[in-house]
C-alpha cells in the first residue's frame, strides 16, 4: 500500500510540474523565419535592424500575403494594422543618434517598423515608439513617432525577406527591404558633423582630453569638416598653448594658418606660417610653399620652396617643386633651371615624370 501512494505521488508531481509555473515553456528550436540584423555606421551613428526573413515558398506576396493598405487582422487591439514588415515579433530600427528619414526628423531610439503598401508604387513607412509589441496586433497609430511616404521598386524575385543598406555616403543611406518583386527604399540622412563635434566636446573633457594629439585632431576636423571654427581655434590653441600638455609646433601652427585663412584672416594666417617655417619639415615646407601659391602669395611661396631647397640640397623633390612655383607664376627661365636639377639628381619615377612633364610644357626637348 506505501508502494502505490509513492507512485501516486511521483505521477502526481511530474503532472503538476507541467501544469505549474512552466506550463508555457517551450523547447529551442529553429525558427520556420529565421532571425536577422544588419548594422550601418554613417560618421560615428549607428543603424540596427532586427528583423524575422520569411520566405516566398511559392506564395502570392503582395496583396495577397501582405495585403494592400491596412487590414483588420482578426486578434488584439488593433482595429486597422499596417504590416509588420517581417514575420513574428516587431521588426525594429534603432538610432544611436537623431537622424533624418526622408527629410523628416526622428530622435535617437528604438522603434517598432511596419510599412503599408499599396497596389500601385506607394507605401508607407511607419515608425512606432511601440518597438516590443508582437507584430502588428497591437498597432496603435497614437504611438506613431514618424511616417513617410515613398515610391517602391520592381525588382527580380527575392526569395528571403531582406533589409540591406543598398546606398551609403559620408553623411547618409538608404535602406532597402527586398521581397517577391518589390523594393521599399527609404533614405537616412545623418547630421555627422554636428554628432561628431557635440563627441568631441564631450570627449575632450575625459581621457583623450589629456592628450595634444586629440586637440589637434579636433581642430582638423572642424575645420575640414564645415565645424564651429571659432571652436577649432580655441582648439588648437589649446594645443598650441593653452594647457599643460601643450606644444608648439610646425603641425599645429600650420593648422591654426589655415583656421585662420578661412575665418578671412589672411594677414594673422600668414604670420603663422611665416612662425612655422622654421619648425618645418620637407613635407610641410612643400605644402606650405603650394598653400601660398594657391592664395596667390606668390613671394612667400617661394620663400618656402626656397627654404626647402637649402635646407634640402640634394633633394630632387625640393627642386622640382621651386621650378613649378617659377613656371607658375611665369618665371620660365627659373623654372628651367630647377626642373632641369631635379632631374640631375636621379629622382624617383613621380617626381622625373612631373618634372619631365612640366619642362616639356615649358617648351624644353627631354
Amino acid at each position: 500500500m506505501k508502494t502505490f501512494n509513492f507512485i501516486i505521488g511521483v505521477i502526481s508531481f511530474v503532472a503538476l510540474s507541467f501544469t505549474g509555473n512552466n506550463a508555457f515553456a517551450q523547447l529551442t528550436l529553429p525558427r520556420v523565419s529565421q532571425q536577422a540584423s544588419v548594422s550601418q555606421k554613417v560618421g560615428i551613428t549607428t543603424i540596427t535592424i532586427n528583423y524575422s526573413r520569411p520566405s516566398v515558398k511559392g506564395r502570392e506576396i503582395w496583396g495577397k500575403l501582405v495585403p494592400y493598405g491596412m487590414k483588420n487582422l482578426g486578434f488584439g487591439t488593433a482595429k486597422e494594422s499596417p504590416w509588420r514588415a517581417g514575420a513574428d515579433e516587431n521588426t525594429t530600427i534603432s538610432f544611436s543618434d537623431d537622424v533624418s528619414i526622408e527629410g523628416k526628423p526622428i530622435k535617437a531610439g528604438i522603434y517598432g517598423l511596419h510599412i503599408v503598401a499599396y497596389e500601385n508604387s506607394d507605401a508607407t513607412i511607419i515608425f512606432s515608439n511601440n518597438s516590443t509589441a508582437w507584430g502588428s496586433f497591437f498597432y496603435n497609430p497614437k504611438e506613431d513617432a514618424l511616417r513617410v511616404n515613398v515610391k517602391t521598386k520592381p525588382i527580380n524575385n527575392e526569395e528571403l525577406l531582406t533589409y540591406d543598406f543598398s546606398k551609403v555616403t559620408p553623411t547618409s543611406t538608404t535602406v532597402s527591404l527586398k521581397w517577391s518583386t518589390k523594393e521599399i527604399p527609404f533614405k537616412i540622412e545623418v547630421p555627422v558633423t554636428k554628432i561628431v563635434m557635440n563627441n568631441i566636446r564631450k570627449e575632450l573633457q575625459n581621457s583623450p582630453g589629456f592628450s595634444n594629439q586629440s586637440w589637434i585632431q579636433a581642430a582638423n576636423f572642424a575645420l575640414n569638416n564645415g565645424g564651429d571654427l571659432n571652436k577649432a581655434l580655441d582648439w588648437i590653441n589649446k594645443a598650441i598653448s593653452g594647457q599643460f600638455y601643450s606644444k608648439k609646433t610646425a603641425t599645429n601652427l600650420l593648422i591654426k594658418s589655415r583656421i585662420l585663412a578661412k575665418m578671412g584672416e589672411q594677414d594673422a594666417s600668414i604670420k603663422i606660417l611665416d612662425e612655422a617655417s622654421s619648425m618645418a619639415n620637407k613635407r610641410q615646407l612643400n605644402a606650405m610653399g603650394y598653400q601660398m601659391l594657391n592664395q596667390k602669395q606668390n613671394d612667400l611661396a617661394l620663400k618656402f620652396f626656397k627654404l626647402n631647397v637649402k635646407n634640402n640640397p640634394s633633394d630632387p623633390n625640393c627642386y622640382d617643386s621651386l621650378g613649378e612655383a617659377y613656371k607658375i607664376i611665369g618665371n620660365k627661365k627659373n623654372a628651367i633651371k630647377n626642373l632641369k636639377k631635379a632631374l640631375s639628381l636621379n629622382p624617383p619615377a613621380n617626381v622625373k615624370a612631373n618634372s619631365e612633364k612640366l619642362l616639356r610644357e615649358l617648351g624644353v626637348k627631354i
